[in-house]
This record gives C-alpha cells, sequence and structure tokens, in this order.
C-alpha cells in the first residue's frame, strides 16, 4: 500500500467526524435562529412538551424513588460505623441534587425519549415527510425540530427536579419510617447542610445542560439519519451511545468547575 493510499484511509474517517462535527453546529445555528418563530405558536412546544415530559414521569419518579431509598440505606450502614446515622437526611440530599438527580435524570431520559426523538424524526425522513415540507415553504427544522428541542431542553431540569424530591422521599421512607433515624434530626441536619446556590442550582445547571445535549442529539441523529429503516435503528443505537457518554463528560467537566473552589 502506498502512503498516498495509507494517508487517504486514514484521513477519511476524520474528515467525515469534522464533517459531522460541522454540519451539527451548523444545524444548531440554524434551530437557534428560527427559534424566536416559536413565539407565535406556542402550542407546538406545548404539546411536545406533554409528549416529551408528561410520558417520563413515571419512569423518573419511581427510579427516584429506589433511588434514593437504596442510597438511604447504603449510606446509614456507612455512618453508622462513625456514629454519624444523624447525618443521613444530608448525604442523601447532596447525592441527589449535585450528581444522582442530574445523571440518572438524563440517562433514563436518553434511553426513553431520546431514542423516541431519534426514531420519530428518521422515520418522517424515511416517508419523505420532510421533504414534503420543504416542498410546501415550511422550515422543516423550525416546524418539526425547534419545538421537540425546547420541549427537551425544558423536561431534563423538571423531571431532575422531581426526580431529587422523590428520591429525598425514599430516603426519609428508609431512614426515618424503617430503620429508626431521628426524624428532626434527618430533616434538619438536611435544611442545614444543603446549599441553595452551591448544591440545588449547580444541580439545576447540571440538568439543564444535559438536556439540551441529549435532545440536540437525538434529533441531529434522527435528521441525518439515511431514509431507511437500517439506518434509523442504527441512529436510534447511536443516540444512546453519545448521549451517555456525552453526559458523563459534561457531568465531570462543570463538576469539576463548579465545586472546584
Amino acid at each position: 500500500m502506498s502512503v498516498k493510499n495509507w494517508l487517504s484511509r486514514l484521513g477519511a474517517p476524520l474528515r467525515d467526524y469534522v464533517e459531522s462535527i460541522g454540519y451539527g453546529f451548523r444545524t444548531f445555528a440554524n434551530m437557534l435562529g428560527v427559534s424566536p418563530g416559536l413565539l407565535r405558536r406556542p402550542g407546538l412546544v406545548i404539546e411536545q412538551l406533554h409528549f416529551i415530559g408528561n410520558y417520563s414521569v413515571l419512569i423518573i419518579t419511581l427510579s427516584g424513588l429506589f433511588v434514593g431509598m437504596v442510597l438511604g440505606l447504603q449510606g446509614y450502614y456507612t455512618l453508622n460505623k462513625y456514629g454519624a446515622e444523624q447525618s443521613l437526611g444530608l448525604l442523601v440530599a447532596l447525592g441527589l441534587t449535585r450528581e444522582l438527580g442530574p445523571v440518572i435524570t438524563a440517562l433514563l431520559f436518553a434511553g426513553r425519549a431520546g431514542t423516541s426523538l431519534t426514531a420519530e424524526i428518521g422515520l418522517m425522513k424515511a416517508g419523505e415527510q420532510l421533504s414534503a415540507m420543504e416542498m410546501m415553504a415550511v422550515n422543516p427544522i423550525q416546524r418539526v425540530l425547534a419545538p421537540r428541542f425546547w420541549a427537551g431542553a425544558l423536561s431534563v431540569p423538571l423531571l431532575a427536579s422531581m426526580f431529587s424530591a422523590v428520591g429525598v422521599l425514599g430516603g426519609w421512607l428508609v431512614g426515618v419510617q424503617l430503620i429508626g433515624v431521628d426524624d428532626g434530626a434527618f430533616w434538619s441536619q438536611m435544611q442545614g447542610g444543603v446549599d441553595f446556590w452551591k448544591d440545588i442550582i449547580n444541580g439545576f445547571a447540571k440538568s439543564v445542560v444535559f438536556g439540551v445535549a441529549i435532545t440536540f442529539i437525538a434529533l441531529y441523529q434522527g435528521y441525518e439519519a439515511q431514509p431507511t429503516p437500517e439506518d434509523v435503528a442504527r441512529a436510534t443505537t447511536r443516540t444512546v451511545v453519545i448521549s451517555s457518554l456525552m453526559i458523563w463528560w459534561l457531568d465531570f467537566m462543570m463538576t469539576a468547575l463548579m465545586f472546584s473552589k
């Protein structure tokens, strides 16, 4: 194999990767550019908010309840070794608001709503519905992608807040009702140790970033998928993989920035 062919085979995947990043940024910019037009039709966003967010409430609340119960159980066994079981409420609240709430909610959202968005947009493209919109002078990015994007970006922070609240309740059920931790100590330690801006707002900010990233990845994978059932299926798989890796990378970066001081 000549050096020219070797360099060509080596550079082709890199070129495709750089092109995909460029197309992604262009699509994202176009979507933001047409978003102000949604103010005249807020029903599009509300409809998608109901579909994306409301249908995810059950899995989020049940997952939050069980995660909180497990965290309360494991936290009690750990704190009990040092005689600090009265700080169980603080441990549960910090673990949920800082990390587990935003991250697990984002992962569940990517698996439930993200795959649904990718499959929906991919099937619309395979059925030539997006091409038909363009022929009728309707911008598919404004009519289809933008409402779903903003609905997903709004849904994740709300769902993460719900996850954390139900998780705290689950920790209280296990710690106070089942194990016997003092009820007053559970809540007072939590109220005294959780900072609104440093813990709750930072966790909320994480969930906002996760929502924007996951929703855009899901929409972009469906929008750029080839109009075949096989490629739509592969795009759905890519949505879960890329979203999961992006969540962990963003979580590390934001945690390093938020709690480095």
